[in-house]
């Protein structure tokens, strides 16, 4: 009997828990997710801590770092080209923030999705 190979995607999560005061390291998180969707995975960015500010339209508009794209740039390429922005509700909830008004694609998503998304295979780095 011949085995049938599936192909799964590679998958990229990207803990990220930096906004405005570590906007170097918040731009090389998408930088590196950009790069992450150029090879075809499947990419998540996993917004907590301080992160979760970015899910606020307008809130990252004014980050640019020298040599990157500003911020803006980089988080529009990365919803144009499929990637997925996970936001973390406890850490969202306790800064009070907006849940009317979230930047296009991203969603709420816990602990149990991040680590179902693991459990996948998905690669992880942190920011």
């Amino acid at each position: 009997m011949m085995k049938v190979q599936t192909w799964t995607m590679p998958k990229l999560l990207i803990n990220l828990t930096t906004s405005i005061k570590e906007a170097d390291k918040t731009t090389v998180a998408f930088v590196v997710a950009n790069a992450g969707l150029a090879a075809g995975q499947e990419v998540v960015i996993f917004l907590n801590v301080e992160a979760v500010r970015l899910a606020n339209p307008g809130y990252g508009n004014w980050i640019a770092v020298d040599g990157f794209k500003p911020l803006k740039e980089l988080m529009e390429s990365f919803h144009a080209n499929g990637g997925k922005l996970w936001i973390c509700p406890p850490c969202f909830n306790a800064r009070a923030l907006n849940k009317e008004h979230l930047v296009p694609g991203a969603v709420f998503a816990g602990g149990a999705a991040v680590v179902e998304f693991l459990g996948q295979g998905a690669a992880s780095l942190s920011y």
